[in-house]
């Protein structure tokens, strides 16, 4: 067999073995800023997209392909939830306050799984802090792996 005919079979098996992106079962609850970040992704990877077929990149365009497939089935699940300005228990979308015994605070805004990011502040509805969290109001108190965790400020966000 010929160097050339192998290098092709090795680049189709790279390839093939990229696999899909797993979609979380849960529902798919986005706030504006979320759905937003949902369709510019969408937009990026069309963009990659056709500059990799321009350059008949298969690796990146079987990688780009997969991707633009996630984005596009969240897209489609997507439940756009706004909290209720005048809640008085924790919601999705709303930005919490939470203190420990020990007088830390933590400021937790509760998003979709997409735009989660704990460094940034933010925690998907489907974390543990989050369902601890929903329901309960000012001076409830939360526990989160054996944490107790006081509600001392809550407000909507978007």
């Amino acid at each position: 067999m010929s160097r050339a005919f192998t290098r092709e079979d090795d680049n189709e098996a790279a390839t093939a073995d990229i696999g899909e992106r797993p979609v979380s079962a849960e529902r798919n609850l986005v706030t504006a800023k979320g759905l937003a970040m949902i369709e510019d992704a969408i937009a990026g990877l069309r963009e990659d997209l056709a500059k990799a077929e321009a350059g008949s990149d298969r690796e990146r365009i079987a990688v780009l392909s997969r991707d633009l497939r996630y984005w596009s089935a969240r897209r489609e699940s997507a439940e756009l939830s706004a909290p209720d300005p005048d809640s008085k228990v924790v919601r999705f979308g709303m930005a919490v306050t939470i203190e420990d015994e020990d007088g830390h605070r933590k400021d937790w805004k509760i998003v979709g799984e997409d735009e989660a990011d704990a460094a940034k502040g933010s925690v998907s509805h489907v974390s543990p802090m989050a369902r601890a969290l929903f329901g309960k109001g000012l001076g409830d108190v939360a526990v989160v792996n054996g944490k107790e965790w006081e509600i001392v400020g809550m407000e909507p966000r978007d």
